[in-house]
């Protein structure tokens, strides 16, 4: 359609300048009357300005009768009533009719209602443009294993799961797949948003698209075709852009309430011209520069151009839209429900806090823990293994190492007797303690283990959910946004309660089943609050659904999760906040659009229909055309600057 516009554009330009040349009232303005005039040149105007109306003015035709079979008139329709009313009048003149012709502004009215189309569809597939990215992503073939270990290149339609290939350093990556030999690190921004490499190896999923690093990898495939994670966020950004939107729903019934104003004003600018005296080209011409400037292109694009930029922008930040009015609601929302698990924490075990005691530090008694630890397959010891290479301490050689069933482990660290026990231990041993701050870490519902070096205690290690970095970002900028943020989890009050407290959450539900959730959720929307659920989109699908706006964070390459309404690729709770601020500047953009679009028409009716005649000020068709279409372009303009939000 695109290449259409532009080819009906450039033949009817080039008609344009002999009709122009042509024209008895630029004749007449020019002064070149007698140059330019010969015998039979009306009968050529009409002939050169036939194949203008037909050929450039055909989609505006087509329109025109495609709504009326719709029954509902809209901008097409406008439009065609003014070139055919331009036409068929100037060709009644030239065949005998008293009056003047407007050729030369049916055919400059024809050239700029095609270059503003052709505009506008160039900034509807700009907007478009991150959908399409994502499908260049995916490569057409791929290196194949075959039963030798050999490698032959064939078209990706051809692989099937379980089938092996490989991907060499700066290749993409074919299809989803689970890396089974080889280290590497894949770029998958286009796919997350996140623009830092990832760093993959044996046993880790690898997604169609990305791109590999400085490493080559055996992938065995898992999923083809429409299963694959790209296949799903394709097919969901489409849905996305299709979906309506209820600013949307206003913005058409906008338009064709103006289309019959734009019909009645008409008739009437006609009427009311014609009763003043006027003369009836006059009059006709007030008539079709009322319809030409009253076509409600602007508010027809109005909506629909943000819908695209903004669905584009949260597909490349790793926002999958499912339910745009789901999308445009969360500009309204009070409250903020997080499950705990995974979302707001990391879902694993790591050292919170270390207690040192008989003259030791924190680092000194980490260490020998993690030494110890290093030995054991533990949760507990795997929590205090990494937090300790995290911290950047090396522990000592270890010997001798015994697990103590029920209690803890002990080992020889540097040749020292190391013990890491329960505080259960402590207490079958009879060994006390005068400082209470392990116990305060109990209360708080952290798992406190004891370090032991040759049975005397030198200190506790506390382990808990680590609370994600992200989170506490996250919930100050919602907050700053006046948003109330909550949480529910199946842990104890006590767990519950210091997650919130270091969080700054203004609620928290603790011990709540996952059939409970839901009944939560209803709980927070009786207080009068617009919710939104944020959970893995597992167990929380229930809660999801009973919410304002469901959002399935950390999601991964399961994306399509039926329950959710936004779903977001990376396991990050600010993509939360950048949901809300998205949905904001979004619907800004809409009402900006709606407002220039409406405004535009208030102001523009009544010039065109000749309000201030009196004053100087007349509007031509031709004029009003490219007013007209000026506000369609600044339409246009203003919803990619929706850019500048991802910026």
């Amino acid at each position: 359609m695109i290449a259409d516009f532009r080819r009906r554009f450039w033949v009817s330009l080039a008609l344009t300048v002999p009709i122009l040349v042509l024209s008895p009232m630029i004749q007449a303005f020019l002064g070149l009357e007698r140059a330019l005039a010969f015998p039979g040149d009306a009968h050529v105007l009409l002939a050169l300005s036939t194949v203008v109306y037909f050929y450039g003015g055909w989609p505006f035709i087509s329109g025109l009768l495609s709504e009326l079979r719709q029954r509902q008139p809209g901008m097409m329709t406008l439009i065609a009533l003014a070139i055919s009313v331009a036409y068929f009048y100037s060709s009644a003149v030239v065949l005998g009719l008293a009056g003047k012709v407007f050729f030369w502004e049916l055919a400059t009215l024809i050239d700029v209602m095609l270059l503003g189309h052709w505009i506008e569809m160039k900034s509807v597939m700009g907007a478009s443009g991150a959908l399409e990215a994502l499908v260049r992503l995916m490569p057409t073939t791929a290196h194949r294993l075959n039963d030798q270990g050999e490698s032959e290149d064939v078209p990706v339609t051809e692989l099937n799961p379980g089938d092996r290939v490989v991907v060499k350093p700066g290749e993409k990556v074919p299809t989803d797949g689970m890396i089974v030999s080889g280290q590497t690190s894949l770029n998958e921004s286009m796919l997350t948003g996140e623009s830092r490499p990832v760093e993959k190896g044996e046993g880790e999923e690898a997604i169609g698209g990305a791109i590999n690093g400085e490493g080559a990898i055996t992938l065995e495939i898992r999923k083809t075709g429409n299963e694959t994670y790209l296949s799903q966020v394709i097919e969901m950004v489409r849905k996305a852009q299709e979906s309506r939107s209820r600013t949307q729903d206003l913005a058409n019934r906008a338009a064709q309430w103006l289309t019959y104003i734009a019909l009645s004003v008409g008739g009437l600018t006609l009427a009311a011209w014609l009763g003043l005296g006027r003369e009836f080209n006059f009059a006709l011409e007030r008539m079709v520069t009322v319809m030409v400037i009253t076509c409600p292109h602007a508010l027809g694009l109005a909506v629909p151009l943000v819908v695209a930029v903004s669905t584009s922008l949260a597909a490349g930040s790793g926002l999958l839209i499912r339910d745009r009015a789901a999308f445009e609601r969360a500009r309204n929302l009070q409250a903020i429900v997080f499950d705990k698990t995974g979302t707001l924490t990391e879902g694993r075990f790591g050292v919170s806090d270390v207690v040192a005691l008989e003259g030791r530090s924190e680092e000194q008694v980490l260490q020998l823990a993690a030494a110890l630890e290093s030995q054991s397959s533990h949760p507990i010891a795997a929590g205090i293994v990494r937090s300790a290479q995290e911290r950047g301490i090396t522990p000592g050689q270890v010997s001798d190492f015994e697990n103590l069933p029920g209690k803890g482990a002990q080992a020889r660290v540097d040749g020292t007797l190391v013990r890491v026990v329960s505080p259960g231990y402590l207490r079958s041993e009879n060994i006390e303690l005068d400082d209470n701050r392990p116990g305060q870490l109990m209360e708080q519902g952290k798992t406190v283990v004891y370090v032991l070096e040759e049975n005397r205690p030198i200190g506790a290690v506390a382990l808990s959910d680590i609370v994600r970095e992200e989170s506490r970002d996250a919930i100050d900028r919602l907050k700053g946004m006046g948003i109330q943020c909550m949480m529910l989890t199946g842990d104890a009050e006590a767990v519950a309660r210091t997650v919130a407290d270091e969080l700054g959450l203004d609620d928290y539900f603790a011990e709540v089943l996952p059939d409970q959730k839901a009944e939560k959720i209803r709980e927070v929307k009786q207080r009068g609050l617009s919710v939104a659920m944020v959970g893995d989109g597992v167990n929380d699908a229930p809660a999801l659904v009973e919410s304002d706006l469901g959002v399935a964070i950390g999601a991964g390459t399961d994306v399509a999760i039926e329950s959710a309404d936004i779903v977001l690729v990376k396991s990050d709770p600010r993509n939360v906040a950048d949901i809300m601020a998205l949905s904001r500047a979004t619907y800004s953009k809409m009402i900006q659009n709606l407002w220039w679009a409406t405004g535009y028409n208030a102001f523009a009716i009544p010039l065109a229909a000749g309000v201030a005649y009196t004053a100087g000020v007349v509007l031509s068709p031709a004029l009003g055309a490219a007013l007209m279409s000026l506000s369609t372009v600044i339409v246009a303009i203003n919803a990619k600057l929706l850019g500048r939000y991802a910026q």
